[in-house]
């Protein structure tokens, strides 16, 4: 067994790692706000950058540190791909058309998805407490997507709420195949960028009036944050990760509102706060629970 002090170590590290995966996930929207382009203009970008640095990546780890990790993991891995090449696509018109807080607050929507797909495809049956939760975010998503058809959102929130659904697919199928998948969902990225590409029609129908923003977002924002939530889970708990997830959900819309003064419908709030409730009462009950089961599982000296 690991001694005390290491393993207390190795969960500050994974703290530590996560939650700067977590923070640095909070400004991928913004970014691509700033950037001021065309939505396939700045798909095609994006996702050709986060998949140029993953190349490079993979390659240094299978040349400089001899880590054999596959590409693309047979047809499991294909189609885990599949499925976060379609979120990708879903997610970036969503950001076109709806608010970001619509979009976070939805896309928030990810754990309860994954609950109900686990049920179904792995046999994992939700807990009661889960069910609750699912209950309470589904008012909360109602509430948002009313108030979406009153401002014109409307589609905007369907596919948040598709991307949200889908990448729930693409974690349980990486769920179930237990294999390593990392690199899948930036590996996946080459595919939209494709369909950008193919929307505009020629590289030179490209609108993008501060690539900068981008370059910053698709080849380094991206690519580490995905990279330090995807180790988080060596050294900490599923519960304690998934706390980290909800910093995009809390911190995105703030800072939208400080940079564009775009301030989130008081019905879209509700709906909003209600999902975020939920969220963390589930999370924290889900990480007591842990806890739990690991003091029940730690060794006691005889008495």
């Amino acid at each position: 067994m690991q001694d005390p002090l290491r393993q207390a170590a190795n969960h500050r590290k994974g703290l530590l790692i996560t939650a700067f995966g977590g923070l640095l996930l909070t400004i991928d929207i913004p970014l691509i706000r700033l950037a001021q382009g065309e939505v396939w203009s700045v798909l095609a970008v994006r996702s050709a950058l986060t998949f140029c640095a993953a190349i490079i990546a993979w390659s240094v780890i299978r040349v400089i540190l001899k880590r054999n990790i596959a590409f693309i993991p047979g047809k499991t891995g294909l189609l885990v791909v599949a499925l976060y090449a379609t979120a990708a696509v879903t997610f970036m018109l969503a950001v076109f058309n709806t608010t970001t807080a619509n979009l976070v607050f939805i896309l928030a929507f990810n754990p309860m998805f994954s609950a109900l797909l686990a049920w179904w495809l792995v046999g994992e049956k939700p807990k009661p407490q889960t069910f609750a939760a699912m209950i309470a975010m589904v008012l909360g998503v109602l509430l948002i997507v009313s108030d979406g058809i009153k401002a014109g959102n409307l589609s905007g929130d369907l596919l948040a709420f598709a991307s949200s659904f889908i990448l729930a697919g693409a974690i349980t199928v990486s769920r179930k195949a237990r294999t390593d998948l990392g690199f899948a969902p930036l590996f996946a990225a080459i595919v939209p960028s494709i369909v950008g590409m193919v929307m505009l029609g020629s590289p030179s129908n490209l609108v993008l009036q501060e690539p900068v923003w981008l370059v910053l977002n698709g080849a380094v924002i991206i690519p580490i944050a995905f990279w330090c939530l995807a180790t988080g889970p060596k050294y900490i708990s599923g519960p304690e990760v998934a706390m980290f997830y909800l910093l995009e959900t809390i911190l995105a819309p703030v800072w939208i509102w400080m940079i564009f003064a775009e301030a989130p419908t008081v019905t879209g709030l509700i709906g909003g706060a209600i999902i975020i409730t939920a969220l963390v009462s589930h999370s924290l009950w889900q990480l007591s629970m842990h806890r739990r089961a690991v003091r029940t599982l730690a060794p006691r000296h005889p008495v």
